[in-house]
């Protein structure tokens, strides 16, 4: 029990000697003292010390709260200092401005192509793509992959394209749409499909197309119809903001990429397994905490339970693109407008906790 109670209490006093290292003169009265210390602390939220591993203390009131008990949740203990909401000097969320001009910087899109941004009466945003379209239409036998189909309402991929500016805004995130190579972290030479363990899937001819698609598509401004939403208990979460079809590519997975070996002791929650190569040392893990896009923002489900098994929507999927490894988020079912999107995090590596998901 002591050895629970030195670890909540690290963030403000070192931790308490071991009977191997006290010194002959350390008094039963010292460690009696130092008992006292950890012998009050509770969780302001839920009024129990039970669970002392997983008691968060605030590094300035040194008031205590379980890491499932805080809204939004926490999955790990975070690095460095961690304030309460009561003592952190945060300012409360700010929206970011709904002007046209400001979102078509934020997310770089084509000056030649703001005109897709702006509405026209009976507008239809997939004229110039209905030929390439066609082909691309989905058949359930031969389980092609189908690209977003943006809103039509000009409005309204505006009040998307900030909602999403807004969490990345307040997250200290940067908005990249693809994987990033950063110096000191892993090189786009190490991103090597064929270094997985037992192989990886390979994206179809077709459905490569239909990725590049969407990417066009948002480069010009044609959205896909999700909305980032701020949610006391899960945090920034992203709902469907219109009907999604089953096989739908709702995002790829983006961030900084590097090796696993680098990331072992890292407490992030949004770390997304890249490569899972059969040389340990080679695999490799997406970080969206410095740039990322709305994925960083769809929860993944507690897999633990029933009920969270239930909420699933989205299934993550590695493929094999042009010899590179990829991360793709698709609808595994048709999903309702102002449905929240979850999916399972740990996919078949189970490699992260989950048992505190929402």
């Amino acid at each position: 029990m002591a050895a629970a109670k030195s670890l909540k209490r690290r963030r403000t006093r070192a931790p308490r000697p071991t009977m191997s290292s006290m010194s002959p003169q350390h008094s039963h009265e010292e460690d009696e003292e130092s008992e006292g210390d950890y012998s009050d602390v509770y969780c302001e939220e839920c009024g129990s010390g039970d669970a002392a591993d997983e008691l968060l203390l605030c590094d300035k009131c040194d008031r205590g709260f379980h890491l499932f008990c805080l809204k939004p949740i926490l999955v790990a203990v975070p690095k460095g200092s961690w304030f309460c909401q009561s003592c952190s000097e945060q300012k409360k969320l700010k929206k970011f401005p709904l002007i046209q001009t400001k979102i078509i910087d934020f997310f770089r899109i084509q000056r030649s192509s703001e005109l897709a941004l702006k509405p026209n009466k009976g507008e239809n945003l997939h004229l110039d793509n209905k030929k390439r379209r066609k082909c691309l239409v989905i058949s359930k036998k031969k389980r092609r992959l189908l690209p977003f189909n943006p809103s039509e309402d000009h409005e309204r991929r505006l009040h998307q394209m900030a909602s999403l500016a807004t969490a990345l805004t307040t997250t200290g995130t940067e908005f990249c749409n693809d994987l990033t190579y950063m110096p000191g972290m892993a090189p786009r030479s190490a991103n090597c499909a064929a270094l997985e363990g037992g192989g990886m899937q390979v994206l179809s001819r077709e459905d490569a197309e239909t990725l590049k698609m969407c990417k066009t598509m948002m480069g010009r401004g044609q959205w896909p119809p999700l909305m980032v939403v701020f949610d006391p208990k899960e945090g920034f979460t992203v709902e469907a903001d219109r009907f999604i079809k089953d096989l739908t590519i709702i995002t790829e997975y983006t961030g900084d990429v590097d090796y696993l070996s680098n990331r072992e002791h890292d407490e992030g929650d949004s770390m997304m397994t890249l490569l899972s190569a059969s040389d340990p040392s080679k695999s490799l893990v997406i970080c969206p905490d410095k740039h990322g896009n709305i994925a960083r923002f769809i929860n993944g489900i507690n897999n633990h339970t029933l009920e969270g098994k239930k909420k699933q929507n989205l299934k993550c999927v590695r493929y094999n693109v042009d010899g590179e490894c990829r991360v793709l988020l698709i609808a595994n079912r048709d999903i309702s407008k102002g449905e929240r999107l979850y999916y399972d995090y740990n996919g078949l590596e189970h490699e992260y906790p989950t048992h505190h998901f929402v």
